[in-house]
């Protein structure tokens, strides 16, 4: 099968990686998939809704199979309705791959075309972001400082390292602190001509061959 063209979004946990993939997802030629949101989907009756739940209010990663089996379904069931088209879109991944060994099992499904790392060093800043947001949208496991300082060990430890994982001529730093059309302006300066070399255009869907 041909491997999905894609654009990684990087960087700790509470970066803007979510507020960037959902803008891009609304450009002609974007598709954005959150992994967060492929877990938050889930029935949390089920077993793997309990899993997922159970690793979320202890600031851990699901573990990789997991993760990898509830991705390819999700993806599956966005490209067989249509809502993701592949030979239009490039595909905007958040949240995915957040470990080597997740890296390795997508390399087969994924052309990576760039990784965006989004950089903020002031994490005192970003963990009271993350707690205005999950005190907003009512998520009061997520709001507690102890798992969300847990997860930026996490990601230091097991997502950080991805990054190795790519050729560093794809790897760009963008600097996240400002405004998010600011932001978003670093991010098009890098993607832009990515997307014009691979989709003649994308509100036509008209790739190139």
């Amino acid at each position: 099968m041909d491997r999905y063209k894609t654009i990684l979004l990087f960087g700790a946990p509470g970066v803007g990686k979510g507020t960037q993939g959902k803008i891009l997802g609304h450009i002609p030629g974007f598709y954005h998939l959150a992994c967060g949101d492929v877990f938050r989907s889930l029935d949390m009756t089920s077993a793997l809704g309990k899993k997922f739940l159970e690793c979320s209010s202890k600031g851990e990663l699901v573990p990789d199979e997991l993760t990898i089996a509830m991705w390819k379904q999700n993806i599956h069931a966005q490209t067989i309705l249509s809502i993701y088209k592949p030979q239009q879109d490039l595909l905007v991944l958040d949240g995915i791959p957040r470990s080597t060994g997740q890296a390795v099992a997508l390399d087969p499904y994924l052309e990576v075309l760039n990784v965006i790392h989004l950089v903020c060093r002031d994490v005192d800043a970003m963990i009271m972001r993350m707690r205005r947001r999950a005190l907003k949208e009512n998520r009061l496991d997520d709001a507690d400082e102890k798992v969300i300082r847990r997860r930026f060990e996490v990601y230091k430890k097991e997502t950080a390292p991805v990054l190795n994982h790519y050729p560093t001529s794809i790897v760009h730093e963008v600097d996240a602190v400002g405004p998010p059309a600011v932001i978003l302006q670093r991010i098009l300066e890098i993607l832009a001509p990515i997307q014009d070399g691979h989709f003649r255009n994308p509100l036509a869907g008209d790739p190139k061959l």
